[in-house]
């Protein structure tokens, strides 16, 4: 028997996203755990490099990321077996009281390699049990006919938690140590709590056979068959995997890579990076206005394919002025087909799967993707940066272009 989400039922008719209160509250603890994560983040690789030298704080920083990996699609299962809303809310609890013990604990000792990497294995857990549920939330907080306009509202969200994270983690590490900064963080998702808690959920519409039951392992094979029999939902999920592939590894480490070979310094680096963020920051912002793109899925694979352009052209440029509008680019197209695929995804799927199916596309943008990192770094010292973009490119257009060979995909529409 399936457990639901306890709540009034969100009533949101006709209402736009940015002015519905239940939304509101839903993107204000989504900001506040964000901006959390990047104060925590921040903490936990200063305590490491404190303690130990690079290759430890490697470690530290590591170990988190493999929880997360192995139990991202139980995280999925278990969203859709009690609700996403419960799942929300007892993982942000959760982090709240890792954090501040550690704070606690710091008050009291030095920060010990041994209880960092705890620490970190405990957070990959509770991620992997968070991070499908709040992208499984926004269909039970609005309509259909909202969810690109959420997905606008989140990315902005994102982008702010970015750029508010990592100096608050910084002036807290300054005026405190470690110590403050997970104090800050423990704060923040303390914060989200109370707007979770008050969150309107949206009922299930009756589905026969499409409710979890019987083992955690039927309900995970069942949730894949229905991303594999979907006829929208299985070219979702490629374009997912194959263009991210293509994406983290050159807008993350690889430009510090390219900034390394061009001795375009930090700051160089820094104008690329703010360049990117003000390009998928824009495209966040017009569809958190706009809240609908007529025909989603050509334009999805269409910008898609237009980032990936941009991100060969990015290693080909001589300046810094000319790689920072490239990276505009990147931003503003990447930024649109990633939003619209995540709502197309959250549109297509039958609700009582949206926990399962945000769990296997988070799977892939938040553990499977980094892994690229070290291929990156190993083929940009053999081949230099310019046949790795290169590569990377390539993949990001065979993501969009296999998007663009299923006729369902290329003529599927948001609501309206």
């Amino acid at each position: 028997m399936t457990v639901t989400d306890t709540g009034t039922p969100a009533r949101t008719a006709g209402r736009p996203a940015h002015r519905d209160a239940n939304v509101l509250r839903w993107l204000g603890a989504y900001t506040a755990s964000m901006i959390g994560d990047s104060v925590y983040y921040m903490a936990l690789a200063w305590a490491a490099a404190r303690t130990g030298g690079g290759t430890q704080t490697g470690v530290v920083l590591a170990v988190g990321s493999i929880p997360r990996a192995v139990l991202m699609l139980g995280g999925g299962v278990l969203a859709d077996r009690i609700g996403p809303r419960r799942v929300v809310i007892g993982s942000d609890t959760a982090r709240c009281l890792v954090v501040l013990g550690l704070a606690g604990a710091l008050l009291f000792t030095s920060p010990a390699l041994w209880m960092l990497i705890a620490v970190a294995l405990v957070f990959g857990v509770v991620d992997a049990l968070f991070l499908p549920a709040v992208g499984a939330l926004p269909p039970r907080v609005t309509e259909s006919g909202q969810l690109a306009r959420v997905q606008g509202m989140r990315g902005l969200a994102t982008r702010l938690a970015n750029v508010v994270g990592a100096p608050l983690g910084g002036v807290a590490v300054a005026l405190g140590g470690p110590t403050l900064a997970f104090a800050a963080a423990g704060l923040l998702f303390a914060v989200s709590l109370p707007l979770l808690l008050s969150l309107r959920i949206r009922p299930l519409p009756e589905q026969d056979g499409a409710e979890p039951s019987g083992t955690a392992w039927h309900d995970l094979a069942d949730g894949l068959r229905h991303i594999r029999r979907h006829p929208l939902l299985g070219p979702l999920m490629i374009v997912v995997a194959v263009s991210e592939l293509g994406f983290v590894g050159p807008l993350n480490l690889g430009l510090i890579l390219l900034a390394e070979e061009r001795h375009w310094g930090a700051s160089g680096m820094g104008w690329i990076i703010a360049a990117f963020g003000t390009g998928a920051g824009a495209t966040a912002l017009l569809l958190a206005v706009r809240g609908r793109v007529p025909r989603a899925g050509l334009v999805m694979c269409l910008a898609v394919l237009v980032g990936a352009v941009a991100i060969g052209t990015l290693a080909q440029l001589p300046s810094v002025a000319l790689a920072a509008a490239a990276a505009v680019c990147v931003g503003l197209f990447a930024g649109l087909g990633g939003s619209l695929c995540g709502a197309l995804i959250q549109t297509v799927t039958e609700p009582a799967y949206l926990g399962r199916v945000t769990s296997v596309s988070t799977l892939f943008t938040h553990a499977i993707a980094p892994l690229s990192y070290p291929v990156t770094g190993a083929a940009v010292a053999v081949w230099g940066t310019g046949p790795v973009f290169a590569t990377s490119a390539a993949l990001c257009a065979a993501g969009a272009l296999t998007g663009l060979a299923f006729t369902r995909l290329r003529r599927a529409e948001l609501p309206g």
